[in-house]
């Protein structure tokens, strides 16, 4: 079996594909991410997603065979709150992602219940469409602590050479009161290039270092006053082992750099 990358990838702003003027002004990132199957040296077994929309106070993974929506977004058009996305859930994954990180001294818990935010069915379904792909989910941890967050991802490692792609979704830059604001733009390519000058490192251990140090970054915290979005970039190093990273494609939206990379790919 081909060991599959890691992947992080800045989703952008709510349910955007399915709004025409979004559509237009994320097509950049729309084309990026229907062609990235084609960077996988094979079609995945299944995904896990590790997405900036959902934490809980310990790890915690999906485990239905048929997730819900979550519709985590306000103030967009009726439509987007009934949109579908039926890719089925892999509880057995969910079972080893558990028994991986419990191994790894991790509390892991379960939730039956979780499903679709648009951290995941905007990037997956842009890349899968046609809903076939498994998915299942692995939570942050709300502490919000990037070297156990790093740790985790080194944890559940192993299922890259049983064809399991893993995702984390977020974002490179995700300050609510900065986008639009042209201020924003340099803050944001700032931030970025430290993070690209990070996961670009060959040194795995000084890459991680970086990463958990992420907050003596240019614009750190004005880049991410709350790091939710930022802490799945941790989980895909983590899961990165020695595989250096690069940076996939960086967008423009919205007046700041969205950027999105692949460990090993």
């Amino acid at each position: 079996m081909t060991r599959s990358p890691t992947l992080f990838l800045s989703h952008g702003g709510g349910p955007w594909p399915f709004m025409e003027d979004r559509r237009v002004q994320y097509a950049k990132t729309a084309e990026a991410f229907a062609r990235l199957p084609q960077l996988l040296p094979a079609r995945p077994k299944a995904v896990l997603v590790i997405t900036g929309h959902w934490e809980a106070d310990a790890f915690t993974v999906s485990t239905s065979a048929h997730p819900p929506m979550v519709y985590d977004y306000y103030g967009f058009p009726e439509h987007t709150y009934h949109l579908k996305y039926p890719a089925p859930g892999k509880p057995e994954l969910a079972a080893e992602v558990k028994a991986l990180l419990t191994r790894a001294g991790f509390d892991c818990r379960e939730d039956p219940g979780q499903g679709f935010d648009h951290g995941t069915f905007v990037p997956l379904g842009l890349m899968y469409p046609n809903a076939d792909m498994p998915i299942v989910l692995l939570s942050l941890k709300s502490s919000y602590d990037p070297a156990e967050h790093i740790g985790a991802g080194q944890a559940i490692a192993s299922l890259r050479d049983e064809g399991i792609l893993i995702v984390g979704s977020g974002f490179t830059y995700h300050n609510m009161r900065g986008f639009n604001r042209p201020e924003s733009t340099q803050v944001s390519y700032d931030f970025e290039a430290y993070l690209n000058e990070a996961i670009g490192n060959p040194d795995a251990a000084r890459r991680n270092a970086m990463l958990a140090d992420w907050e003596s970054a240019p614009g750190a915290r004005l880049a991410h006053p709350r790091e939710d979005h930022l802490l799945p970039l941790m989980v895909a190093a983590g899961a990165a082992g020695n595989d250096a990273g690069r940076r996939v494609f960086v967008d423009e939206v919205a007046h700041v750099a969205m950027a999105s990379y692949v460990f090993g790919g």
